[in-house]
């Protein structure tokens, strides 16, 4: 009987590894150095040895085991192959070959992580009960998932989900640390809120305790703006605006049920939800107006998680 799937977030400075039962428990975490010099040539070998240590920790055998799912920061090619990951020092690399060889696993599947965070949060998270989830992370930039009929969208060329590069101000000048301008992530993730900030404080001398800070965060923003401070309660607007605009054109092309939003930036919770939904129907297709918009609950494990999912399905 096989009860127990392995969840692996390869991430470029450790490795989250996740012990599952295959209704969906994670029953033990840990983590290991991603070791990226040489090529990374380091990361798999380590990822398998320290499988195997646990099994014999928990008294499991491989016959024991339905797969090991492994999400990776790059773009994957038929959940198997990684067509290059700078952040791991990877070229084109055939992780479920290689897993195989080195575990004798045969059932293992590859995922972009960020796809991987968006099926577990579909899973088991702020999108569980629904198969068609748009997962949004706002951190340092923005990423994203699309589940469709519980499946994720990767699109022909594995990059389906890049939604902090959508364009939502062609007349932007300054550019997106992709190279192009006017992208989503320049305006919604914390980089782009804190600039927002910056630039309005610098643009007037109207008063805001936000000057009081000797740095601004976006968390800073968000307390802030609950704490009734005009212009935070502007930046705060803006962000909605930017992200409520583009959810509307999302639900354009897939129509999901929900609009799960992650990453540090969600942490602000209700105040940024409400500002989101306001802009969103504003601008939605009639048919699309009655998404529903929730914060994700897996926080770091949701890679893991959606990388059991691939394999237990």
């Amino acid at each position: 009987m096989k009860d127990y799937a392995f969840g692996i977030d390869v991430g470029g400075t450790t490795v989250k590894m996740g012990l599952f039962s295959t209704d969906g428990v994670l029953l033990e975490s840990w983590e290991i150095p991603t070791r990226k010099e040489d090529a990374g040539c380091n990361i798999m070998p380590d990822i398998a040895e320290s499988i195997e240590k646990k099994l014999e920790e928990k008294g499991i055998t491989k016959d024991d085991i339905k797969g090991i799912g492994v999400d990776v920061p790059g773009p994957i090619l038929q959940d198997s192959i990684v067509n290059k990951c700078a952040n791991l020092g990877w070229g084109v690399v055939d992780v479920t070959k290689e897993m195989t060889a080195l575990t004798g696993v045969e059932n293992i599947k590859v995922v972009n992580d960020a796809n991987a965070a968006a099926l577990g949060e579909m899973w088991k998270g702020g999108g569980e009960g629904h198969k068609d989830v748009v997962m949004i992370t706002l951190g340092t930039g923005v990423g994203g998932g699309v589940i469709i009929d519980g499946k994720i969208v990767a699109g022909h060329f594995g990059a389906g989900g890049e939604i902090g590069h959508m364009l939502v101000n062609r007349f932007e000048e300054r550019i997106c640390g992709c190279g192009k301008s006017g992208h989503l992530e320049q305006y919604a993730s914390a980089t782009g809120i804190v600039r927002k900030a910056e630039d309005i404080l610098a643009l007037s001398d109207r008063p805001s305790t936000l000057r009081d800070l000797p740095e601004i965060t976006a968390r800073d923003v968000f307390d802030h703006a609950k704490q009734g401070d005009v212009i935070a309660l502007e930046i705060v607007d803006f962000a909605g605006q930017m992200l409520g605009g583009a959810c509307s054109i999302i639900s354009a092309v897939v129509d999901p049920e929900i609009f799960v939003l992650g990453g540090g930036v969600s942490k602000a919770g209700e105040i940024l939800l409400a500002s989101v939904r306001k802009y969103f129907r504003s601008a939605a297709f009639h048919a699309s107006e009655d998404a529903r918009f929730a914060i994700a609950k897996l926080g770091n494990d949701a890679g893991m998680y959606g990388a059991v999912k691939m394999v237990i399905e």
